[in-house]
């Protein structure tokens, strides 16, 4: 086991705490995401694991050794690990391969050139090699500080929304890169997010937060069949909740069905069409079926009434 989380307890004030008695685990190798709303927690417990808060009982186990965090370190972070935070921290007067290059030894200049370069194309950054970082976006800056932090290997590496600074393209671009690159260096990733439908077909596990409290440690496809409350559901993205009359009424399953899981049937529930509209690769409908506002994906525009079933 990479990390183990025994009984921590944090808090930032003392009336109340964050985390009480947490307990995870975290396997070697393993792409595994810190999701839940902002405020749930998820940056303070990255912090922890990485040595630049206290805790105040429980403990922290890293690759067998237990951690001290700021108290045993002289320079806040642990050697093994490397922490790409929200603020980025980038030498403003040093080039993005200077930048990238900061931890690599100079022993051999050939090797090290070859690395910078082969992590900039990781980033998508080839061609600002030689640009400041004052004259890149925060999107840029934030794929700059993940590749120096590639740079050394790190056992594990922690980013903390590495994509809320990108644009949808760039984003795309990135994740296959970065989690292609990771996997084939054996690096383990704990990646925190608020939004897991981006990145979910490379996951391993799931770990949801809400107020501090583990509230779901699964794989992704349990995760997402089976979320343990609609909170959970509502992280990967759009998503119908049912209260305990509703499931009954429609005589449902469960309590949340994501759009695609509601389908056109002509045995089915009779339903009235709000809404339909273009939506891309899909149509966006919203309809009323016994007196519950619903929300459906199709291929095609739907007109002012339908049959449905769900999946």
């Amino acid at each position: 086991m990479l990390l183990e989380i025994n009984n921590l307890y944090f808090s930032h004030t003392k009336e109340k705490p964050l985390f009480q008695n947490l307990n995870l685990k975290f396997e070697a190798g393993k792409i595994i995401a810190l999701a839940g709303e902002s405020g749930c927690g998820k940056s303070t417990l990255l912090s922890l694991i990485y040595g630049l808060l206290d805790w105040e009982s429980g403990e922290i186990i890293f690759d067998g050794e237990k951690l001290m965090g700021p108290k045993g370190n002289l320079v806040p972070g642990e050697a093994e690990m490397k922490f790409v935070a929200q603020n980025f921290d980038l030498m403003p007067y040093a080039t993005v391969s200077e930048n990238v290059g900061k931890f690599i030894s100079n022993i051999n200049l050939a090797q090290k050139k070859e690395t910078v370069t082969e992590l900039l194309e990781v980033v998508g950054l080839s061609e600002y090699a030689n640009v400041l970082p004052k004259y890149l976006s925060g999107g840029q800056q934030q794929r700059v500080a993940i590749a120096r932090a590639l740079s050394v290997m790190p056992k594990l590496l922690i980013l903390d929304e590495p994509f809320s600074n990108l644009d949808f393209p760039r984003k795309i671009e990135l994740r296959e890169r970065l989690f292609s690159y990771v996997k084939q260096n054996k690096i383990s990733l704990i990646i925190s997010t608020h939004e897991l439908q981006d990145i979910i077909p490379w996951l391993d596990q799931i770990i949801v937060l809400q107020n501090g409290r583990l509230i779901q440690n699964d794989n992704p496809e349990d995760t997402f069949k089976n979320p343990y409350n609609a909170y959970v559901a509502k992280l990967f993205g759009e998503v119908n909740i049912f209260n305990e009359t509703e499931v009954a009424d429609f005589d449902l399953k469960k309590f949340s069905y994501y759009p695609k899981e509601i389908s056109i049937s002509e045995n089915g529930i009779e339903a009235e069409v709000l809404e339909s509209r273009f939506a891309g690769n899909f149509y966006w409908n919203k309809i009323k079926a016994k007196n519950k506002e619903i929300v459906l994906y199709t291929d095609k525009s739907l007109n002012s009434s339908i049959k449905i079933s769900f999946i």
